[in-house]
């Protein structure tokens, strides 16, 4: 592992299990995971932007590792809004008053949605496969058939019969994600047992399965985010500056960062990944690294 450090910072919802390496004196930069993953896809990211002189942390999402709710009666909501808090929140906990955010899948979620709503927080982005916000209100529109095929796991979570394949079978459940959505990554497998402890918090499930679910129309959101949901909705643009990385081998979805292109306003590139499937910076961490490298001061 080649993070030094871990720490935890205590938000209004949370008490954030997070790793660290760098000189804290250097440009806060922090890495999102994304699900089924942890901290471990940035440990060889984050050696790299630890010898740019760069401070870098990676938190493990709700529902992760060590994270864990302050108060046994708060949703366990893993819809969008709340992972957008929960990175402000982490920011506010370290007072740390604007970072390089970098992320893919839920991270990249996360990152995202803070860098449109609250720009003054993000010194720079670098998201995989662009746009990474749901429009819920079109959520119920058909896509193309060969991505709807790669999404089965979020219909199976739909049903009481995938809650319980996730509770029981998650390993094996997991493992398969990480092996059939980077199908040119030879040692997933090998990688899974490293990350594997974290899908075992006592939230993961409730997380999870909120997350298919809300996004589809099936749960109620945690009132608590309504606002954050209400400005997603309206599709803010990300003006800050960003680093799109595009997953030219991911097995679920399909390349998608230029279809939303008219969303970045502010200073931008993207980069195509060839044989890289989704789990971005474990598979190429020389690419991912040096994405974030190209933001900091």
């Amino acid at each position: 592992m080649s993070f030094t450090s871990s720490g935890r910072a205590q938000t209004p919802v949370l008490d954030i299990g997070y790793e660290s390496t760098g000189d804290p004196r250097g440009t806060p930069v922090v890495l999102l995971h994304g699900f089924p993953y942890d901290v471990r896809a940035y440990d060889d990211v984050a050696a790299i932007l630890a010898g740019e002189g760069a401070f870098v942390l990676a938190p493990y999402l709700r529902g992760f590792g060590p994270t864990r709710f302050l108060d046994p009666a708060t949703m366990r909501s893993g819809q969008q809004a709340a992972l957008a808090q929960d990175l402000l929140d982490f920011l506010d906990a370290l007072n740390i008053e604007k970072a390089v955010v970098a992320g893919y899948d839920w991270g990249g979620r996360a990152a995202c949605i803070v860098a449109a709503l609250e720009p003054d927080r993000v010194a720079g982005l670098v998201t995989v496969n662009g746009y990474n916000m749901h429009n819920l209100a079109r959520s119920g529109e058909p896509v193309n058939p060969e991505w709807e095929r790669s999404y089965w796991y979020q219909y199976y979570f739909h049903s009481e019969r995938g809650r319980r394949g996730l509770e029981r079978n998650r390993d094996e459940l997991c493992e398969l994600l990480w092996r059939t959505w980077s199908p040119s990554w030879v040692g997933a497998r090998e990688a899974f047992p490293a990350s594997a402890p974290s899908l075992h918090n006592p939230n993961f499930v409730d997380v999870v399965i909120h997350s298919y679910r809300h996004r589809y129309g099936l749960a109620d959101g945690d009132p608590r985010y309504q606002r954050f949901e209400d400005l997603i909705a309206q599709e803010p643009s990300i003006t800050v500056p960003t680093v799109v990385l595009e997953s030219g081998d991911d097995g679920v979805g399909g390349p998608a960062a230029s279809e939303d292109r008219d969303h970045f306003t502010g200073p931008y590139s993207e980069i195509l990944l060839p044989r890289i499937g989704h789990n971005v910076p474990q598979e190429d961490p020389g690419a991912f690294a040096q994405a974030v490298v190209s933001l900091l001061d």
